[in-house]
């Protein structure tokens, strides 16, 4: 076949997936299809099929691909520094969203987004990271942010920076959570003290924490509350804001 004829052909396969995920939406689709249409961001003259369903049989899953660093995206091959680029790209794209989604919007009744956004922001991380969600005195979503990396304890997380941050956003209350890289999300006795250590720090200046989830993999996150560790919580420490 001619390069001629092999572009023309290439240009009408991707044509024809575009007027499919404009047609039927992305549930039309195959996680291999969505990311060969994620690599033709970067090179759109480029057939990227194969180098897309390479990604997939090595890694998994859409998820761990996007989740990819640059080094590891660099050893798969038929990749280039645009075909990375764009799955950065898009990936960040999908954090924000879900992240900005959450705004405004009622904790109570939102607890599906907010899990959601944890899997998906912290699922595949090879360090951990802490982050916090400020909420207002109806328990309204504020913003989050993420305030640590790398060895989560109280050793590590300063109560008096998540409080600045709190006092900052007038903050009512605070979700917190962090991931285990390993995948396991059963908390550990240092999980325990330091969600301890900020309940009662946070106590003094009037902020409550609502619950601590624990991320890993692609399990559901793991919720403190649900569990009934921060009611045991509450109950030992003596300054309660009850």
């Amino acid at each position: 076949m001619k390069k001629e004829e092999w572009q023309e052909k290439g240009a009408g396969h991707r044509q024809r997936l575009r007027e499919k995920f404009l047609e039927k939406g992305i549930d039309a689709f195959t996680d291999s299809e969505v990311l060969e249409l994620i690599l033709t961001l970067g090179t759109p003259r480029k057939d990227c099929k194969e180098p897309a369903r390479k990604l997939l049989e090595e890694y998994g899953t859409l998820a761990r691909v996007l989740e990819l660093s640059q080094s590891e995206l660099s050893k798969s091959p038929g990749l280039g520094d645009k075909n990375t680029f764009a799955i950065h790209f898009i990936h960040a794209v999908a954090r924000r969203y879900l992240q900005q989604r959450l705004k405004d919007k009622q904790y109570i009744s939102s607890s599906r987004d907010i899990a959601d956004y944890l899997v998906h922001a912290m699922r595949d991380l090879k360090k951990e990271v802490f982050w916090v969600m400020f909420l207002d005195a109806s328990h309204g979503i504020i913003d989050s942010e993420f305030l640590a990396q790398g060895t989560i304890n109280s050793n590590t997380i300063y109560p008096r920076e998540i409080i600045k941050k709190a006092l900052e956003y007038n903050a009512a209350a605070v979700v917190l959570a962090h991931n285990h890289p390993s995948g396991k999300v059963l908390p550990s006795p240092e999980d325990r003290q330091l969600t301890s250590a900020l309940y009662k720090a946070l106590s003094y200046v009037s902020v409550a924490v609502l619950d601590h989830f624990i991320v890993g993999g692609e399990q559901k996150p793991y919720s403190f509350a649900d569990h009934g560790l921060m009611e045991q919580i509450k109950q030992d420490w003596p300054g309660d804001l009850r």
